[in-house]
């Protein structure tokens, strides 16, 4: 059967054993424009090369399975413990629910971590937001944090105390006229206002955020980060551009994640309605 018929027929979450240690874990970013994988370690550090490829458009479920089956080849000759993804759009329970930068119509529905798990020999697998998984590499476990990605969109993640908090998919939310903050502050703004302009705009988004959030402290991450050229407030920091990678450590530390919210299988009860 191609990956491509079994895309939407298995949506539930496996228990991993908790008796493997993660510390060989393949670390996927997908982004709207690349594809990046590394081997980390349990506390995150790099232990390989970070590899990347374009991403494919239009991102079917099977050519982007087979893409990335391609790009961790080199990573996966000596087998990870576990799998930690990162996907751009709304993840529950393993399975993508929105992917606006990639094509909703043809990943909604899709348990893409066990399709990725299923080809690598069922490894224990995990697959949250890409912004969370980059705030995971970058905050410090203290008071409200927050992270913002700029890539080919705009992403958030939000954390209070190191723990991940639900997932708010603020991206979509008007923050000018009837522009969202992908379409004000995205790639495809920058590319056609110019970077003077584009860094006015997200000038103001870190000020609406402040109000809006509250945060104690704000990560930028993602490529555009390098972009900004405008003097940050002290509580605003850019981080790595491999926090994409790194974060996917954190995916198996079950108090960074709360198990029992991410994951509803851990607080399921026999004979509950």
């Amino acid at each position: 059967m191609s990956t491509e018929s079994r895309t939407k027929q298995k949506t539930h979450v496996t228990v991993p054993d908790q008796s493997i240690k993660a510390d060989r874990i393949l670390a996927i970013d997908i982004g709207g424009t690349g594809l990046k994988a590394a081997i980390i370690s349990g506390d995150g550090e790099m232990k390989s090369e970070r590899l990347r490829v374009a991403t494919p458009h239009p991102a079917k479920p099977g050519v982007l399975v087979d893409t990335l089956m391609e790009l961790v080849k080199p990573l996966v000759k000596e087998k990870p413990s576990h799998i930690s993804i990162g996907f751009p759009g709304v993840v529950r329970d393993n399975v993508i629910l929105t992917a606006p930068n990639l094509g909703t119509e043809f990943l909604h529905g899709v348990p893409l971590a066990h399709l990725i798990a299923e080809q690598l020999g069922n490894i224990p697998v995990r697959m949250i937001n890409d912004a969370e998984m980059q705030g995971f590499a970058a905050i410090e476990g203290r008071g409200i944090e927050m992270c913002l990605t700029l890539g080919t969109g705009a992403g958030t993640a939000l954390f209070r105390d190191g723990e991940l908090m639900p997932h708010l998919e603020l991206s979509h939310h008007p923050v000018a006229k009837d522009k969202t903050y992908d379409e004000w502050i995205g790639n495809a703004a920058k590319e056609k206002i110019g970077k003077k302009r584009w860094n006015k705009r997200v000038e103001k988004v870190l000020g609406i955020l402040s109000v809006v959030v509250n945060f104690d402290k704000l990560w930028i991450g993602g490529g555009n980060a390098s972009h900004l050229k405008f003097d940050l407030p002290d509580n605003v920091k850019i981080v790595s551009n491999d926090a994409g990678i790194e974060g996917g450590a954190k995916l198996w530390h079950p108090r960074s994640l709360r198990e029992t919210r991410q994951m509803p299988h851990f607080n399921t009860r026999e004979g509950a309605h």
